[in-house]
């Protein structure tokens, strides 16, 4: 029997990604070692292997092979448009993809005038104004604090995750439009789902039964 191979995302993702696969008793002792340097994670008795990726990073290992199952937020699913099997919303990590800005921004988004986009995430920004507004606008990347960009007036608004909104508030801004909802999600190598089809269709059915 081959390994089956996890890409988990680092930080809060992987933590519950692992307290969810114990319910269904699959352990990982040696990736609760927080001291541990080692990048490669291995379940002998239930032939699994895991890793920690960056988040970007998890949908690339999942498309190319190198891992059969990845569990990334839904964000990335989009931003990174790999060829991948989205097979399941493991519904932690909720949040919201919105257009936020301050309160005079909001006329903007009707008028179909061109307008700047900050973001961390311009593909997916650029899909949900080109093909759900039809309006043209002005993308500009960032990487990080995207509220700086209406503030120091270098961008109307802005794309970014929304979790409770307390740092728009702050700020003074606030959500203006949903672009869509986010949470973490199972993905699957398009081969792997054919190959391995038995075992990663029991672990998606155990994983049903504990969300």
């Amino acid at each position: 029997m081959r390994y089956l191979t996890f890409a988990l995302t680092k930080g809060r993702l992987a933590d519950k990604t692992l307290a969810i696969l114990e319910k269904i008793g699959i352990t990982c002792e040696e990736m609760k070692d927080k001291d541990s340097r080692k990048l490669i994670f291995v379940n002998e008795e239930l032939k699994l292997r895991f890793f920690l990726a960056k988040g970007p990073d998890v949908p690339t290992y999942v498309e190319y092979g190198a891992a059969d199952i990845g569990i990334v937020g839904k964000d990335t699913i989009l931003e990174e448009g790999r060829k991948l099997y989205e097979v399941m919303d493991l519904g932690f990590g909720a949040c919201r993809m919105c257009v936020c800005g301050p309160d005079s921004a909001k006329p903007l988004l009707n008028s179909n005038q061109l307008i700047r986009v900050a973001t961390k995430y311009p593909n997916i920004a650029k899909d949900y104004f080109y093909n759900k507004k039809h309006q043209t606008v002005e993308i500009i990347k960032l990487n990080g604090s995207i509220e700086l960009a209406p503030i120091v007036g270098l961008s109307e608004v802005i794309v970014d995750i929304v979790e409770t909104g307390s740092t728009l508030r702050e700020n003074g801004l606030k959500v203006l439009e949903e672009v869509c909802p986010l949470s973490a999600r199972m993905v699957v190598n398009q081969v792997s789902m054919k190959m391995e089809n038995e075992r990663i269709s029991k672990l998606i059915e155990d994983l049903r039964k504990v969300i």
